[in-house]
């Protein structure tokens, strides 16, 4: 039975759709007016494990994630360049999107634009209006938070609080201080570069958290199963899709809000005011893809995430970890149709129904290789035993990479490649092991044991493992 931490309500549910066997998603996606930083990243993949979790408990999954390409920060970014916004948006998804297939991740079933939806958006707002919850001022149509009794049910904070220290300017367009733009006016001499519909209240553009609310209704309709984001969007976008929504529709908007957590980076929380910003594009550069979806789906999704030079090198180690035994079990097996271990499959189970715990299943996955490690070895004479076991456990790791976009590669090819990060993070040449290795294979086959004793010893203290096998010998770093 699945189990989901409900950021409306704070606490463990068990997980019931509005439609039996189905499920809806719409998660808040990139504002798209620069390349994405490896912090944007996070929901994608998450999510994308999210959506193959529900799939393999029955469930068919309808996901969408928007492209926000109707923001201030688009138009600015086009005043800079000298283009419209259109084109700003326009080539930032296709940066979005060779990141996003990069890092092999299975496309959303709907990947809706502000743009397309203008006319919907419009008519929300008229509805709004109507029903005496939004009022007109001078062009800007503003949501009345005190028209909805309980606004800042999901983040828990009252009005009354949030009102202590705000500056009222009695020149302001809104009734109340707190009051949220629907619909911005175009002011004059303003340089929207493109980004002005005409409306029933005059050229503007719609506010930032109308948006979401209308792409989520056209796809869905009134309810959704899951609404997912970034827990910086839980106040005030969040609340604001509620309080919208569900003025209108007098319907439940979203029955369950997932949010994860942040990225630290050195300890900080990453922000461009901080300038410690890493693009995805650049990250990708000199990292397998791999290594960010490994660092991202071994911490539980609701916990801060740390981006530093450590978790990127535990995340190799891990990666080669498994590789490394899956490298000897496909070296021993005659096949790959194995099946995966039951009661150690039935504790992924456990752990994923538990609010999608990660951490607790990839600590399984560990204990397997421990202790598929502590009896196969290369180069073990082999039986039919050994060999069924080497295929079950390649059943069992592929099963559970499946589900995490994990473990896609040929675990020998990239054993190397891991292998040369491992290197380097000891400050070793591969050309320089292989030619020790080389020399104690001389030394073996001349009976100089002695010789051959001392650069095992040597290679095990640079932390390398060597394998005696009749086609030769291997090595490769401990792991």
């Amino acid at each position: 039975m699945l189990k989901v931490y409900n950021s409306f309500g704070h606490k463990l549910e068990e997980f019931k759709t509005l439609e039996p066997g189905k499920v809806k998603i719409y998660v808040c996606g990139p504002t798209v007016y620069s390349h994405l930083h490896v912090g944007n990243f996070r929901g994608p993949v998450f999510f994308n494990f999210v959506r193959n979790w529900l799939e393999y408990l029955g469930y068919k999954v309808d996901y969408a994630t928007n492209f926000t390409d109707v923001d201030d920060k688009i138009i600015k970014r086009a005043e800079v360049e000298k283009v419209s916004a259109q084109e700003i948006s326009e080539k930032y998804i296709v940066e979005y999107q060779k990141d996003f297939n990069a890092l092999g991740l299975r496309p959303a079933n709907h990947n809706p634009k502000v743009t397309e939806c203008m006319p919907q958006i419009i008519e929300f707002i008229q509805k709004l209006i109507e029903k005496d919850v939004a009022y007109t001022a001078d062009g800007d149509v503003n949501f009345a938070i005190n028209k909805f009794p309980v606004y800042g049910h999901l983040s828990g904070r009252k009005i009354e609080d949030l009102l202590e220290g705000v500056r009222i300017d009695i020149s302001d367009k809104k009734q109340n201080p707190l009051d949220f733009a629907l619909w911005k006016s175009a002011k004059p001499g303003e340089d929207l570069r493109g980004s002005a519909w005409p409306s029933p209240w005059g050229q503007g553009r719609p506010g930032w958290h109308i948006e979401c609310s209308v792409m989520a209704h056209n796809l869905f309709g009134n309810q959704i199963d899951i609404h997912g984001g970034g827990l910086d969007l839980l106040f005030p976008h969040h609340e604001n899709e509620i309080a919208q929504s569900e003025s209108c529709t007098h319907q439940q908007y979203a029955r369950y809000w997932l949010h994860w957590n942040l990225l630290n980076f050195g300890g900080s929380k990453m922000s461009k005011s901080l300038g410690n910003i890493v693009n995805m594009k650049d990250f990708l550069k000199d990292h397998h893809p791999e290594v960010y979806k490994w660092m991202m789906l071994s911490v539980h999704y609701r916990s801060v995430g740390d981006f530093t030079q450590n978790t990127i090198d535990q995340s190799v180690a891990g990666l080669a970890r498994v590789y490394s035994a899956l490298s000897l079990a496909e070296s021993l097996a005659e096949h790959t149709s194995g099946v995966a271990d039951a009661k150690a499959w039935t504790s992924i189970e456990d752990a994923l129904n538990n609010d999608f715990g990660t951490p607790a299943a990839f600590a399984v996955i560990f204990e397997q290789i421990r202790k598929f490690n502590s009896t196969h070895r290369r180069g073990m004479k082999s039986n039919d035993t050994i060999k069924e076991n080497a295929a079950n456990f390649i059943a069992f790791i592929k099963k559970f990479g499946n589900l995490m976009a994990l473990f896609q590669e040929v675990p020998s090819d990239f054993l190397i490649q891991l292998d040369d990060l491992l290197l380097a993070q000891k400050n070793l040449k591969r050309a320089v092991i292989d030619d020790m290795v080389q020399k104690r294979s001389l030394a073996r086959t001349q009976k100089d044991f002695s010789e051959s004793d001392r650069l095992r010893k040597a290679l095990t203290d640079m932390g390398i493992s060597v394998s005696d096998l009749p086609e030769g010998s291997f090595w490769e770093v401990t792991k």
